[in-house]
C-alpha cells in the first residue's frame, strides 16, 4: 500500500482550515493527524520545528510548513472545481489578495480577537483597518458571487476562514454591518457541505498512534 501524506492540523486554525478544504477538494486522501497545541506532539516537531500548523509531509519526506503551499501543492495535483483558474482575473490576482489577507488585514484580526497579547496595540485603529479591507471585499462582491467571479476560487477558500474569525468575534456586531454581499458570501461557504466535511471533531493524535483517513467529504475514525 502506497504511504499516504501526513497532514498535522487543528480544527479550528484558519491556515489548517484552508489547506483541509484543498486537500479535500483535490481528492488527495491523507492522513490526518488532529493536534493540540498546548501540547504538541514530537511527531510535529520533528517535521517541522517551528510547531504551527497545518504541516503537510509527503512520502517522499519532502514538508511543506505553509498553508497556501499546501493548498497549490494538492490543487496541482487535481484541480476538477478550477480553483486555481477563475472565472475572472488570473491565479498571481488571486495571490496578492491572499497576500493581503494573510498581512495587514490577518495583523488587525489578531489585534481586535485577542487584544490581551497586543496591550500596546490601539485596537479602535485595528478595527477601522480590518473594516476597510472587508469593505473592499463587499465591494468585490458587487458584480459576482465570488471574490474572482461566479464560482468559488483559490481566493474565496483561502480568505473565508480569516473572515469567519472576524465575524465570530462579535456575531451580532458582524451582522450590523452594511455587507450584505460579503455576509452572504461568508454564510453560503460555511453552508457548504465541502466546509461541514473538513470541520468534524477528531480526537486528539498521540505519538506513535495512526491517524484518521482524510479523503474528500469525510474524515473516517478507524
Amino acid at each position: 500500500m502506497t504511504a499516504l501524506p501526513v497532514l498535522y492540523s487543528f480544527r479550528r486554525c484558519p491556515y489548517a482550515m484552508r489547506a483541509r478544504l484543498a486537500l479535500a477538494v483535490s481528492g488527495q486522501a491523507c492522513e490526518l493527524r488532529e493536534v493540540v497545541l498546548k501540547n504538541k506532539p514530537r511527531g510535529l516537531l520533528q517535521a517541522s520545528p517551528k510547531g504551527t500548523v497545518p504541516v503537510l509531509v509527503l512520502p517522499s519526506g519532502q514538508v511543506l510548513e505553509q498553508s497556501l503551499d499546501i493548498m497549490l501543492w494538492a490543487l496541482r495535483q487535481h484541480d476538477p472545481e478550477g480553483w486555481l483558474t477563475p472565472s475572472h482575473g488570473n491565479l498571481q490576482d488571486m495571490l496578492a489578495l491572499i497576500a493581503q489577507c494573510d498581512g495587514p488585514f490577518k495583523q488587525a484580526l489578531d489585534r481586535c480577537k485577542y487584544p490581551g497579547r497586543y496591550p500596546d496595540a490601539d485596537a479602535a485603529l485595528a478595527r477601522t483597518q480590518a473594516m476597510e479591507w472587508l469593505q473592499r471585499l463587499e465591494t468585490r462582491l458587487a458584480g459576482h458571487a465570488c471574490l474572482f467571479g461566479d464560482r468559488a476560487a483559490l481566493a474565496d477558500t483561502a480568505i473565508a476562514p480569516f473572515v469567519r474569525q472576524f465575524a465570530g468575534i462579535d456575531a451580532t456586531w458582524w451582522s450590523a454591518q452594511p455587507w450584505p454581499r460579503l455576509q452572504a458570501w461568508l454564510a453560503h461557504w460555511q453552508a457548504s457541505p465541502l466546509f461541514e466535511s473538513v470541520m468534524h471533531k477528531l480526537p486528539a493524535w498521540v505519538d506513535g498512534t495512526e491517524g484518521v483517513p482524510f479523503a474528500h467529504g469525510a474524515e473516517m475514525a478507524h
